[in-house]
């Protein structure tokens, strides 16, 4: 089942295959209507019946404390939230690009929904661009993403893109920089999030210079599996509190397969038996093969969810053998 309702890119198609292809510098508008995202949130209080018995309609009352979203399109419901729950809609992920691209030379590349309106993105490129050893290639985007399921706050991150192989990676360094996160309890203001992140542009420089860090350190074969092993975890019965963890042998073994030549830029002079190779290698398996029940929940696990968690917790490591 996807989950991606709709979606509209430029140039290739992305990695998971879904959406509408669009000629570069469209109009915002077109984006919007190609994306769908042409249909505004709508919200209406909680009302239950009660007294209802066989035929008999109860009384209908209200629950001020709740309110229900909805798509103004469809009707469909979305979630059930706070009366103080602040709406971010469709048209404000788009807009939020449109002084970034008159302007500032960003160019957006996909947008979309995803879950059926419940959570929405568009990412575009900032034109920060910068080439490892042996030409690999590594391109700079900002990512706009909101939910108003209450999975994930208003979220601007910038991330990495690995040409050779459409790996995608957070940039934050140790001080979170490279992320703006506006909880839906506070008003989403769109130039105030820009401001905080013009603050974090400076954050690329300081990225890749970490990454060609990577590139140069060279991994002993020996500390291949010991890596793997601290990055591939799960918990073990977290709904019981217990705090184990166990190793997931069959992601070492899809890691370690990629990062021995099976991956795509594995064999590139700034990869092979490096530490950016190995972050690669996690990256990749994340993006690309880690098990989901569609192409979508790995899209969004890999950008918000476990997966991003995994990626960080291999960039982590991966810049502990350079330290």
């Amino acid at each position: 089942m996807h989950l991606v309702q709709s979606m509209a890119y430029v140039d290739q198609t992305p990695w998971h295959g879904l959406g509408n292809q669009l000629s570069p510098h469209q109009p915002l508008e077109v984006w919007a209507q190609q994306a769908g995202m042409n249909w505004r949130i709508e919200e209406s209080d909680v009302r239950f019946v009660s007294g209802s018995a066989g035929s008999s309609l109860g009384s209908i009352h209200s629950f001020p404390e709740q309110k229900v979203l909805y798509r103004s399109d469809t009707k469909a419901p979305l979630s059930v939230v706070s009366s103080r729950y602040q709406v971010v809609q469709p048209a404000d992920i788009i807009e939020f690009y449109r002084d970034l691209t008159e302007v500032g030379g960003f160019e957006l590349e996909t947008a979309g929904v995803l879950k059926g309106g419940k959570k929405l993105w568009a990412l575009a490129k900032t034109g920060q661009v910068a080439t490892l050893k042996g030409r690999d290639q590594v391109n700079g985007f900002l990512l706009l993403a909101t939910a108003c399921d209450g999975t994930l706050a208003t979220t601007a991150q910038f991330t990495s893109v690995r040409v050779v192989c459409n790996n995608t990676l957070a940039i934050a360094l140790g001080d979170g920089a490279g992320a703006v996160k506006v909880p839906h309890r506070s008003q989403f203001d769109a130039q105030a999030v820009k401001r905080q992140l013009g603050i974090a542009i400076s954050s690329w420089d300081g990225f890749i210079v970490r990454m060609k860090s990577l590139a140069e350190c060279k991994v002993k074969e020996g500390d291949i599996e010991a890596f793997l092993r601290r990055v591939l975890t799960y918990p073990v019965n977290p709904s019981v509190g217990g705090n184990a963890i166990a190793v997931n042998d069959r992601a070492l073994r899809t890691v370690q397969e990629l990062y021995a030549g099976r991956g795509k830029g594995s064999e590139m002079v700034s990869a092979c038996g490096t530490a950016w190779g190995l972050l690669n290698s996690v990256t990749e398996y994340v993006d690309h093969y880690r098990r989901a029940r569609s192409d979508d929940h790995r899209l969004d696990a890999a950008w918000f969810g476990q997966g991003a968690m995994i990626k960080q917790k291999a960039l982590e490591e991966a810049l502990r053998l350079v330290a």
